[in-house]
């Protein structure tokens, strides 16, 4: 199975195949790959009469096939791109004999988001023979940094390992979302390294507020950064909704109770278990100190109360989510 970085490469080396089924569930990829297609394999004169972009919900699979069975005019080859052919999963099988044998003039490409083929069927192996066949899958909230940070050197730049995961922190797993920010870095900084001021100038994000710097004044019992934080949250809640807060703290203290439980307290063996950049590691060890296994398994239930109140249960009054915040990093400073 091809990955999307060389399917790229290949496509403006010119390097091209028949068919190109894109399928599953991180549309970035298959966007991407398809967006450089469109671009790159034909001439702004050539694409009039040879480029042909269709969407799944619009057309059949016998239209589709047709027009690809057809001979470009003027041009080596012509370009048939479906958009959204989720949509034509109930037929999608038609495209089995026209992938024994494809129309080598013919780039056909397909983008089937969110759904995959059943690999127990004939058309899954014959576009494994025939066709670039991509299937794409969500990363995992620990591997975003690390593609933050890759794709930026793809783009010339260099960033700093607290700059990629704010931007992780900030913007979550939308790659499109973060591919975007990224363009608009490259062109703000000059010298093409991505500080988290240049960050917080241009994205929105506070270099010294954000659920990064909470997580790490908790994990290490700094107290007065903690609750400067949490006001900072309080004036500004649309930027710092409590659920993702109350999410990432969850998560930190559940990575704790997971920690005292490892026999192999070995770096790799703990970013293994759980689940998160080697990076953090230290942080990990340092919360677990400070938060002994009984102490952590009662924050985990300070948190649940903290959400089961957000949403109006066992609360009284008209109580704001800063307030929420300043009651729970209370508890947490003095179990």
């Amino acid at each position: 199975m091809s990955q999307p970085n060389s399917i790229i490469k290949d496509i403006k080396n010119k390097k091209v195949a028949p068919i190109y089924f894109l399928s599953g569930d991180e549309p970035f990829f298959i966007d991407q790959i398809s967006k450089t297609i469109e671009n790159e394999v034909l001439t702004e004169d050539e694409k009039g009469f040879n480029q042909s972009v269709l969407y799944g919900n619009d057309v059949e699979m016998t239209d589709i096939l047709g027009m690809a069975k057809q001979f470009p005019m003027g041009a080596e080859r012509q370009v048939v791109i479906v958009k959204e052919a989720q949509h034509l999963s109930r037929t999608i099988d038609q495209l089995e004999s026209y992938a024994e044998n494809p129309q080598p003039s013919t780039i056909l490409v397909f983008n089937y988001k969110g759904k995959t083929l059943d690999k127990r069927k004939k058309l899954y192996k014959t576009l494994q023979k025939n066709s670039v066949f991509l299937e794409t899958k969500k990363m995992y909230d620990n591997q975003i940094p690390d593609w933050i940070e890759n794709a930026a050197k793809e783009m010339g730049m260099t960033m700093e390992t607290k700059s990629k995961f704010m931007m992780a922190e900030f913007l979550g797993a939308d790659l499109g979302r973060i591919y975007n920010e990224l363009q608009k870095l490259k062109i703000l900084a000059e010298d093409g390294r991505i500080t988290p001021e240049i960050i917080e100038r241009n994205i929105g994000i506070s270099k010294d507020y954000n659920n990064f710097e909470l997580r790490n004044a908790i994990e290490t019992r700094n107290a007065p950064k903690a609750f400067r934080i949490v006001n900072y949250f309080s004036q500004n809640p649309k930027d710092n909704p409590l659920v993702v807060t109350l999410s990432i703290l969850h998560q930190t203290f559940s990575n704790i109770i997971i920690y005292h439980s490892i026999t192999d307290k070995s770096q790799g063996n703990v970013a293994k278990e759980l689940g998160i950049n080697p990076y953090f590691v230290k942080d990990a060890v340092t919360a677990a100190k400070n938060y002994p296994l009984k102490k952590a398994t009662r924050i985990i239930s300070f948190l649940r109360e903290t959400d089961v109140k957000s949403k109006g249960v066992g609360s009284t009054g008209n109580v704001s989510d800063g307030d929420l915040l300043n009651e729970l990093l209370f508890k947490i400073f003095n179990i």
